[in-house]
């Protein structure tokens, strides 16, 4: 199937999304960058 999965489609839309806001908005784009480092980090240590 040559079709775009689901999953890749709303991570597309979720990470379009995220990037309007903070765009938009600076100070819940820079809490955004925060989280998603904290939760990247935490996620290398637990693998």
């Amino acid at each position: 199937m040559n079709g775009l999965d689901t999953r890749t489609a709303v991570l597309m839309l979720a990470g379009a999304g995220a990037t309007y806001i903070a765009f938009v908005h600076p100070a819940v784009g820079t809490a955004l960058l925060v989280g998603i480092a904290v939760v990247t980090i935490l996620h290398l240590l637990v693998k």
